[in-house]
């Protein structure tokens, strides 16, 4: 196989990918869209925050002590779980506390078995275990987002059917398990659908970064499906132990359930 490795882009070429930026933000003014501020915001943002991260893992690359890679996982769970709890205030502190634990053991826990049983590789290794956390930890923190938001929404718009059932007895564990059913599903879909499109419809970005990198597409490929299962439950543990927990939280001893 030909490898040229990664090709480098100049800082003119670069800007040049601008130019669909503004492609877009130039649609998405003519249909006067709600969000233009928004992805100009984000954007912005984006660039900023890649180019500095671009820095640390720079200088963490070319200092490759242990302290580094872990500050980097936990700094990177820590803004996970403050994304996720920010645009949540219908949350009680309990409830928090275990969505901040179900994210954190999760990521954590999924790194662990990855790095270690399937690669076998040091957890210390910056240059694997930093890009992993990225992905594991951000599509569980995506995860939750969602599952929260449906399981929240179920709960409230069956309000009435809710109080129903506690009238006449029924358990809040029993009340409240089909709507953790469904927000579990809910959270899921975007990873399945993504698992069944994957290698037909479309390469996923850690394929196409290894094979532009000069990886064997095997190799790629093998990896690929790895993480895509990694992600899969990293999702759903830190779903299902979010809102399992959480659920708990939202009913007294009397088994009165508060919303």
């Amino acid at each position: 196989m030909n490898t040229l490795g990664a090709v480098e882009i100049s800082m003119f070429r670069f800007g040049l990918v601008y130019v669909l930026l503004f492609i877009v933000l130039g649609i998405m003014h003519y249909t006067k869209a709600g969000t233009t501020k928004l992805l100009i915001i984000g954007s912005i943002r984006m660039t900023v925050q890649m180019i500095l991260i671009g820095f640390v893992l720079e200088f963490i690359f070319g200092n490759p002590h242990p302290i580094f890679t872990v500050l980097f996982v936990a700094c990177t769970t820590i803004f996970a779980i403050y994304r996720v709890l920010a645009v949540r205030q219908d949350l009680n502190i309990k409830f928090k506390i275990a969505v901040a634990l179900a994210l954190a053991f999760s990521g954590v826990f999924t790194i662990l078995y990855f790095v270690i049983i399937i690669a076998r590789v040091s957890f210390f290794n910056p240059q694997f275990t930093i890009p992993l956390a990225g992905m594991l930890i951000g599509n569980a923190m995506n995860g939750i987002s969602l599952g929260l938001k449906t399981f929240m929404e179920s709960i409230k718009n069956n309000r009435a059917q809710i109080a129903a059932m506690l009238n006449i007895g029924a358990n809040p564990d029993t009340i409240l398990k089909p709507h953790i059913n469904t927000a579990i599903e809910t959270a899921l879909l975007p990873t399945i659908n993504s698992m069944m499109g994957m290698g037909i419809v479309f390469l996923p970005g850690m394929v196409t970064g290894q094979i532009l990198s000069g990886t064997l597409p095997t190799t790629a490929i093998m990896y690929q499906i790895s993480i895509s299962i990694s992600i899969s439950a990293a999702v759903c543990l830190a779903v299902f132990l979010s809102l399992k927990l959480g659920a708990q939280t939202l009913y007294n001893k009397r088994n009165q359930i508060t919303i």
